[in-house]
């Protein structure tokens, strides 16, 4: 295995912690109660890497990430992950996930058609609560049926969730089900 270094990176919502690999970010974390907190779970998912300071790349997608936080207007879609070891049906998840805009939400079961089988929706919010790189594979715009919030496997659960999905405008009034245009 190569070496990975991690660190924890400041952003308006708290320290956020990442890791990378020559290929790419390895993983992201949420903020936790505290920096110690923080960086003892991220040491644990990624026992084989070192802190260090990020390279080039990784500190572009750092100060990115925290400017999205910020509420700057970013997809994030072009930072660069290393997903070597997923398998297919998580590469597809996590694709589509990516493509949904900042601002908007798609659910576990649109999501699964998209992958060509609607019934997997259950499958895609599992491989979701796997998802190594929480921001970057938005995993908070994806909600039950019909706009339920249903569950974040992040730091703070649904209330994370709700506080990113507010960053990025998507519970602005108009956009809330209830509001939705007729079709």
């Amino acid at each position: 295995m190569e070496p990975r270094g991690i660190a924890l990176f400041e952003t308006p919502i708290g320290a956020c912690g990442i890791a990378w690999s020559a290929v790419g970010i390895v993983g992201l974390s949420l903020p936790e109660e505290s920096r110690g907190i923080a960086l003892k779970r991220l040491q644990r998912r990624f026992s084989d890497a070192r802190q260090a300071p990020p390279p080039p790349a990784v500190a572009a997608a750092i100060a990115r990430i925290a400017a999205f936080l910020g509420g700057a207007e970013d997809g994030l879609a072009d930072i660069g992950l290393d997903d070597r070891g997923l398998g297919d049906f998580d590469r597809g998840v996590y694709r589509e996930t990516r493509a949904i805009p900042a601002g908007s939400t798609s659910t576990y079961g649109e999501i699964a058609a998209r992958l060509g089988d609607p019934l997997q929706a259950r499958a895609v919010g599992q491989s979701l609560g796997r998802n190594p790189w929480p921001i970057v594979v938005p995993c908070h715009r994806v909600t039950g049926a019909h706009g339920r919030m249903g569950g974040f496997s992040a730091p703070g659960g649904r209330e994370t969730k709700l506080k990113l999905l507010e960053i990025e405008g998507a519970l602005a009034v108009e956009s809330l089900p209830l509001f939705a245009p007729a079709s």
